[in-house]
């Protein structure tokens, strides 16, 4: 049976899996040059795989743009071997290097505007949508939502509107919603990620969840 109130807006999703899963304090890394590799570590394989191959890459201080650029690029592959596609991402993360430099740092960057560095983002070889909302939310703390999978599925299960529009119409409605609070976009996208992973699943666990009783999709034990 669906539920009789509207699909909860985003302050009350972030409330009550906030409430759920506790804060996440996401993205785990310790500079935004880490948070750049990791994103693109990250596409097609999970969080697990990236770990191991960030772990890796500290291993021979590869962590910094010119520790990167001195690997040769067989061992860069090799290093990431674990993310999965190796050599399409040693591949990237060789034009991440040069778009770097290019541009003059990531400091340089800071000092763009939001939709500019996004624009200068997506001119990088291997960086899509998802990308670079990514490094723009969490290397550069600028008031972005991050679309992925995970939003899609519990979006449409809610019956939330634009959950199956294009990336750009989904991504604008939830800042429309949540304003320019990094914080939240943050915090929100980190915990759909969870819910995601832990509940919404492909096949989902219903029983327990914090949504359950605004859910349309709520599947009944």
């Amino acid at each position: 049976m669906e539920p009789d109130t509207a699909p909860p807006d985003c302050r009350t999703l972030l409330r009550c899996l906030g409430a759920y899963y506790g804060p996440l304090h996401w993205w785990p890394a310790e500079t935004a040059f880490e948070v750049m590799v990791g994103a693109i570590l990250t596409q097609n394989t999970a969080w697990t795989n990236v770990e191991r191959a960030i772990a890796a890459l500290r291993e021979v201080d590869a962590l910094h743009p010119a520790g990167m650029a001195a690997l040769a690029p067989e061992e860069l592959a090799e290093r990431i071997r674990p993310s999965g596609y190796f050599n399409v991402k040693a591949d990237r993360l060789r034009h991440l290097l040069a778009f770097l430099q290019e541009r003059g740092g990531i400091e340089a960057l800071a000092n763009l505007e939001t939709g500019a560095l996004r624009t200068a983002l997506l001119g990088v070889k291997g960086i899509g949508p998802e990308t670079a909302d990514d490094i723009l939310l969490y290397a550069f703390h600028r008031p972005v939502f991050v679309v992925d999978a995970y939003t899609r599925r519990l979006f449409e299960r809610l019956g939330r509107p634009h959950a199956r529009d294009g990336y750009e119409t989904l991504r604008v409605s939830v800042e429309a919603e949540l304003g320019t609070d990094v914080a939240a976009l943050n915090e929100l996208h980190a915990l759909i990620v969870e819910h995601g992973k832990q509940r919404c699943r492909p096949r989902p666990l219903c029983d327990g969840c914090p949504l359950a009783r605004v859910c349309r999709g709520a599947v009944p034990e």
